[in-house]
């Protein structure tokens, strides 16, 4: 499984080695009141990539903070400290879980 993964991003990563490499020429990106940017087209289209990432990214920020907030409100409330004495003892469960009468038949 592990061959088949790093044989993917070996086609990933030369797929876009060839696309930079035939995307060489240089082309002009027009701003408003006559600003230009002359830079190379893999460049163009990877400022183009990052920058749509980020918008994204930040856009989702709001409803990520506000299912964290919500998600927090409904959690259940921390487990209470154990109590002092032989009775706090025998009630404390095991490191395997809690106690379940034997199954017949098994």
């Amino acid at each position: 499984m592990r061959a088949i993964l790093w044989l993917f991003r070996a086609f990933v990563f030369f797929t876009l080695f060839a696309f930079a490499l035939n995307n060489e020429q240089p082309v002009v990106v027009h701003w408003f009141f006559g600003a230009h940017w002359t830079a190379p087209m893999v460049i163009v289209v990877l400022a183009a990539f990052a920058g749509g990432a980020a918008f994204g990214v930040l856009a989702m920020v709001p409803s990520w903070w506000r299912h964290r907030r919500v998600a927090r409100r409904h959690a259940p409330p921390p487990p209470a400290p154990p109590k002092a004495g032989a009775a706090a003892a025998a009630a404390v469960p095991s490191e395997f879980g809690p106690e379940h009468p034997p199954r017949e038949g098994l």
